[in-house]
């Protein structure tokens, strides 16, 4: 075994031993970034704090539990548009086999047509929410979470929500 490898390996079994003794927190769902890439003209790296500041709207939807709750978030049109994803009256054309998938820390991934966030499409506002019921997401849900008002199943109400990729479906 080369020296590198040695490295790494007593690397890793440092980490594990820290890990069960407790000295090593390790929290993969603290992540607070988040990745906006693919067919965009300014791939977004953003943070918590850059997530916070921007407008938020709020939108009621039935969760699961077939109760309505108020998400606070950030219209993911929005998101879109500072990524300089074509929107609007670009939207046309080859720009609409665009699509969106959206993926969680767990690896789930969802998908929506380009069209069906842009607010020139569709008349219902989808949010990347950071809250619910006036109080931050809870772990395990958050920090965000796609919610998608008006669906009969929330299945796409992607939680802990990592990265979004604008791609073609050619």
């Amino acid at each position: 075994m080369n020296r590198q490898k040695l490295i790494i390996n007593l690397t890793r079994w440092l980490a594990v031993f820290l890990l069960i003794a407790g000295l090593m927190p390790i929290n993969l769902r603290a992540q607070t970034v988040l990745i906006i890439s693919g067919e965009v003209t300014k791939p977004l790296t953003l943070q918590a704090a850059d997530l916070k500041a921007m407008p938020h709207t709020e939108v009621t939807g039935n969760d699961r539990d077939a109760k309505e709750h108020k998400y606070s978030g950030i219209p993911l049109s929005e998101l879109l548009k500072q990524a300089g994803a074509t929107l609007g009256s670009a939207l046309r054309g080859e720009n609409l086999t665009k699509y969106v998938a959206i993926k969680a820390i767990d690896g789930y991934e969802v998908i929506f047509a380009l069209a069906e966030i842009d607010p020139d499409f569709a008349s219902r506002v989808i949010v990347l929410a950071d809250a619910v019921d006036g109080a931050p997401l809870p772990q395990g849900v958050g920090p965000y979470r796609v919610v998608v008002p008006g669906e009969k199943k929330p299945a796409r109400w992607i939680r802990e929500v990592k990265s979004i990729e604008v791609r073609f479906a050619k």
